[in-house]
């Protein structure tokens, strides 16, 4: 098993300085999808399997690679690893590049393509239509991976209305899961655009809970859909 270093940051950000050996991936292009309407998607729709298939052999990953994707605390690298698990290559993680010392590189990596094949999951993913159904269902868990002041809906620097989907627990990708985050009979995981929730749904399955679902349209595809209730303040 050889490793593959996929860089995901910006690519300005890529090219001041990676690991050497590290491929890179953008996070706008390659790791998202190109979507007309936020309200259809959110505002970084998932990649089809198609693209996803071209992004990851143009990357150079192999069937038997381990791939290690790095970001600087953006939720991106833990985004590409999500998309890896979600086309069936397991073997992958991911890294903040911020925790690496070493000497940095600034030669652009040109890798050998590969044909990249996949085994799409069909249960790892939930849609708004299926959340708004459920509000209120005991047995659906939501876990809002979003700051807690865009939970409350104090403040929402990035879509049109602030707050939160109805019953969610506030679950901040940048701290540790919150106690009794594990113990829903079945958990999603959202945020604002299908990015960070990525970090909370990796230490779920890191903790056992490989079942766990990604509402890939999250709060900016939630908020823009009429008649869908919001929620804010302190339950």
């Amino acid at each position: 098993m050889s490793c593959v270093l996929v860089d995901v940051r910006p690519r300005r950000d890529y090219e001041a300085g990676h690991i050497p050996g590290a491929v890179h991936l953008d996070p706008e292009t390659d790791l998202s999808a190109i979507g007309p309407d936020p309200a259809d998607g959110g505002r970084h729709p998932l990649p089809g399997i198609a693209q996803l298939e071209r992004v990851f052999g143009d990357a150079g990953i192999g069937p038997a690679d381990l791939v290690l994707a790095l970001d600087d605390g953006s939720g991106w690298a833990a985004r590409c690893w999500w998309l890896l698990r979600h086309v069936g290559h397991d073997a992958a993680g991911a890294m903040d590049i911020r925790g690496y010392v070493g000497p940095l590189s600034s030669e652009i990596v040109d890798p050998l393509p590969t044909t990249f094949r996949t085994q799409p999951r069909d249960d790892d993913t939930i849609g708004a239509e299926e959340i708004l159904a459920r509000l209120g269902d005991p047995s659906l868990l939501l876990l809002d991976a979003r700051s807690r002041a865009r939970w409350l809906g104090e403040e929402e620097p990035l879509d049109p209305v602030a707050g939160r989907i109805p019953g969610a627990v506030n679950a901040p990708f940048t701290e540790p899961l919150p106690a009794g985050a594990t113990e829903g009979a079945e958990l999603v995981s959202y945020c604002g655009s299908g990015v960070t929730a990525c970090v909370v749904a990796q230490q779920l399955v890191l903790a056992g809970r490989d079942d766990v679902r990604l509402y890939p349209g999250s709060f900016s595809e939630w908020c823009r859909r009429e008649s869908y209730p919001i929620e804010k303040g302190t339950p």
